[in-house]
């Protein structure tokens, strides 16, 4: 099980970015595959969750309205859609699956993660 994510980058206040998380050695399609991130100096948090039936689960209310998550079975991707984004959402961004097909009710059940890919939202 692999899971490799990417697309972040440096941002300003109120702009977005789309990170991808690619998944090898598995199917994807069948599982469900979550967000979490890990802000300097602070705990993991969950952000958010697709099921293998494309239901979401968000671990986060701060990015409720402003955060999507969706997925290409055809490419085996999944996407993290990020609008509006505020200096507090800077972390190191994961993804990662539990193999499991519904999402439960934190990241905790994850246990594979792919290496983090940095967001950065400054001015």
């Amino acid at each position: 099980v692999q899971l490799q994510a990417s697309g972040g980058g440096l941002v300003q206040p109120g702009g977005s970015l789309r990170l991808s998380c690619v998944a090898s050695e598995f199917n994807a399609d069948y599982f469900a595959i979550g967000w979490s991130r890990q802000a300097p100096g602070k705990l993991r948090e969950g952000v958010i969750c697709i099921s293998s039936s494309d239901r979401s689960t968000y671990y986060s209310d701060s990015v409720k309205g402003r955060f999507t998550i969706s997925r290409d079975n055809g490419k085996n991707t999944v996407y993290l859609q990020m609008n509006s984004l505020k200096p507090e959402d800077t972390a190191v961004y994961y993804c990662a699956t539990g193999l499991r097909s519904d999402c439960e009710d934190s990241d905790q059940f994850m246990d594979y993660w792919g290496k983090g890919t940095q967001v950065t939202v400054s001015s």
